[in-house]
């Protein structure tokens, strides 16, 4: 792995910096670093109009084929791109469930009617996704999801519900994973489809979270129709698809998350110099801890990127969701404990939370969503490592009385 760049990609690295930076300087500066954990609901008709700016001037979708509205980029340019959003303060893309998800998922498996109604509407920013895999019962066992769709005619019928679905309540179109064969196995007779939230039937209850905030969903469908040709990959093998779509989550702009957290370490630092913690020896001591752990993050997600043609995940990839998960936790207990007893109370009731306080608040849950720690380690053993699989536990069924015990 050459972690050197080229001459050329550092050219391109000063023509996307100096994009983002005059961009960033001007118009949007009101959006320069929001949208971020716990900080969801900023400014989102601002935010939505630099997506609507990065689309029409070509910075969204970059690793995208060129025949898509893409611009190709091979993997080292992607990683730049990546690198300098999250270096000048780029705000949460409202965009990113459309580009690095269903975008990439329509080029893999949609048709051609498909990919030519949707792939446009998503690089320009026109039209925002989210995604409707988990549900009351079917989280780390998604394939025992209970939503139903029944094909009536030229439309499919959908009855059920999602829950944990991001941005649901901004997003205009959800990819919903339901089963269209009851008698199939259980990883079988699933269907992939399309669906506008216009549709009639549909129902979105925000979920609050502790930051005061509400980036998740639950959303309801009662006989909500879609139309029939809005099915991606064959009829009941939307597993395959649904497992292909995950896959594109190994793309580069991973790497942009380890500089967002570098950026959130840089706060940390700003915090310590204000107060003058950042003179104490136990402080930098954990800093240096800190900034060593992310380095490993990068240099980890980086590996991850070069086996990204490989057809199963590496080991550097089954890692990497429990590592970051635990060092971003770290890192929101490490602002409070620098911020100090302030840290502990808000201007008034209601107030904004400060940015010390979204930290830790957000990050309790980053142990949880997207595989909780214990599933991670499942992973890891099984897949990674190829131990046995965990037995099931077969849980007693209490006696009543009258019975034996």
């Amino acid at each position: 792995m050459d972690l050197r760049f080229t001459p050329d990609e550092e050219a391109f690295r000063t023509e996307i910096r100096d994009y983002l930076v005059g961009q960033l300087e001007g118009e949007f500066s009101v959006v320069r670093g929001r949208g971020g954990p716990g900080d969801e609901d900023a400014r989102f008709d601002e935010r939505l109009a630099w997506e609507r700016r990065l689309g029409a001037d070509g910075w969204t979708c970059v690793g995208w084929p060129e025949q898509f509205g893409g611009r190709g980029l091979p993997l080292a340019k992607q990683v730049i791109y990546f690198e300098e959003y999250a270096r000048a303060g780029g705000p949460g893309r409202l965009g990113h469930i459309g580009e690095g998800l269903i975008g990439p998922t329509l080029i893999h498996f949609g048709t051609d009617e498909q990919q030519r109604r949707f792939l446009p509407a998503i690089r320009l920013g026109q039209e925002l996704w989210c995604q409707g895999y988990s549900e009351p019962d079917a989280g780390s066992d998604l394939a025992n999801l209970a939503t139903r769709a029944v094909l009536d005619g030229n439309e499919w019928v959908i009855s059920g519900q999602k829950v944990w679905t991001s941005l649901a309540q901004v997003s205009d179109w959800c990819f919903v994973l339901a089963r269209t064969n009851s008698t199939a196995p259980k990883h079988r007779g699933i269907s992939f489809l399309l669906v506008p939230l216009s549709a009639p039937g549909i129902e979105i209850r925000p979920i609050v979270q502790i930051t005061g905030t509400s980036e998740f969903n639950e959303v309801f469908f009662t006989e909500t129709r879609t139309a029939a040709e809005l099915v991606v990959g064959d009829i009941d093998h939307g597993w395959e698809v649904a497992m292909g779509l995950l896959s594109f989550e190994r793309g580069a702009s991973t790497l942009g998350q380890q500089f967002a957290f570098a950026r959130e370490l840089a706060a940390i630092r700003a915090a310590a110099d204000a107060n003058g913690t950042s003179m104490k020896p136990a402080f930098r001591q954990q800093y240096a801890s800190m900034w060593s752990r992310l380095e490993i993050m990068r240099l980890n997600t980086l590996r991850t990127l070069t086996d990204a043609d490989r057809p199963e995940l590496s080991g550097a990839a089954y890692i990497s969701k429990l590592y970051w998960a635990r060092l971003h936790q770290d890192l929101g207990e490490f602002f409070i404990d620098t911020v100090g007893a302030e840290s502990m109370v808000q201007d008034g009731f209601g107030a904004e939370l400060t940015a010390a306080q979204r930290l830790f608040l957000f990050t309790r849950a980053d142990s949880i969503y997207g595989g909780s720690d214990q599933i991670q380690r499942n992973i890891i053993g099984e897949r990674g490592l190829g131990l046995p699989r965990e037995p099931a536990v077969e849980v007693p069924r209490p006696t009543t009385r009258g019975e034996a015990a």
